[in-house]
């Protein structure tokens, strides 16, 4: 595979992993929440999903240079930026889309 093929494919996982805690009332897809999940659960899952995609975007870094680059603060809000507009159509779906199915 080449570098592209490893950069469109990590993209794709950041896009579904974004949206991911949107999707499902349980807590990580695992334990179920009484009541649903309020936003502060959505969000809370939503940040270890950054980090989990952070940390497999190391790994395939380092797997594929042999040593990963140094990073300043800025790198890691650009990310969160990213993965926050990543997240854009899950949050719709969950507070926009779904309440107005589900009154029809």
């Amino acid at each position: 595979m080449t570098m592209q093929d490893w950069v469109l494919m990590y993209i794709a996982l950041a896009f579904v992993a974004a949206n991911l805690p949107w999707l499902s009332n349980r807590l990580f897809f695992f334990r179920k929440v009484a009541g649903g999940k309020v936003l502060r659960q959505h969000l809370f899952e939503w940040l270890v999903m950054y980090l989990v995609v952070g940390i497999i975007g190391m790994g395939i870094e380092d797997g594929l240079n042999g040593h990963l680059h140094a990073q300043g603060w800025e790198f890691y809000v650009v990310t969160l930026c990213m993965f926050a507009v990543f997240a854009i159509p899950g949050f719709i779906w969950r507070f926009n889309l779904l309440p107005i199915l589900r009154r029809s």
